[in-house]
């Protein structure tokens, strides 16, 4: 099986690029989501660690928002609770497409919180900060405060750039993106 890791910068079209290949993609924001929304260990760890924020089950986003922007150490101690639990499903996730040709694992801190393997293959999704600050703004729950503490968490693009062994162009207009797409999996199988 290949693993394929997507990097990117928030807002690239990480996800997008992702769901392109075709292939059963690991989605962690999706899963977040879900453990936020279902999972009563995560709330209770949550609300051990975050008292004064986290206070009602199922989470709200909300909270952890505001978690995260009222201490800087907040955020280290949400994604220490949360990503273990998201490698667990990630691993469950792994395991039950371990039939397939490939894999893509959409996982924003992957290279971060040491999620990927060594064999993985890496792709930068690269697209122009203008595009990118376009489509944030668009998002219904972007928040600027809360994308720059996200940033500050995040290797620079260059350094992401030069662990890849891709780079897909993300200039927004699908019939480009599946043009790269193709020519890296005609590379790579």
């Amino acid at each position: 099986m290949i693993r394929i890791g997507i990097l990117g910068d928030i807002g690239s079209g990480k996800s997008y690029v992702a769901n392109q290949f075709g292939y059963p993609v690991f989605n962690a924001d999706h899963e977040v989501s879900k453990l936020y929304k279902k999972n009563k260990k995560i709330f209770f760890k949550l609300k051990k660690k975050l008292p004064k924020y986290i206070n009602t089950y199922p989470i709200n986003k909300k909270q952890i928002t505001k978690a995260i922007l009222s201490n800087k150490t907040n955020l280290k101690k949400i994604v220490n609770i949360v990503h273990k639990e998201v490698r667990k499903k990630m691993e469950l996730f792994i395991k039950k497409n371990k039939s397939q040709k490939i894999v893509i694992l959409d996982i924003p801190l992957l290279l971060e919180n040491k999620i990927n393997s060594k064999g993985d293959i890496l792709i930068f999704v690269d697209s122009k900060k203008k595009e990118i600050e376009k489509r944030l703004v668009k998002r219904k729950d972007f928040n600027r405060k809360l994308f720059y503490k996200f940033k500050k968490i995040q290797y620079n693009s260059n350094y992401k750039k030069r662990k890849s062994h891709f780079i897909i162009k993300n200039n927004f207009i699908k019939k480009n993106v599946n043009r790269d797409i193709r020519k890296i999996l005609k590379e790579i199988l």
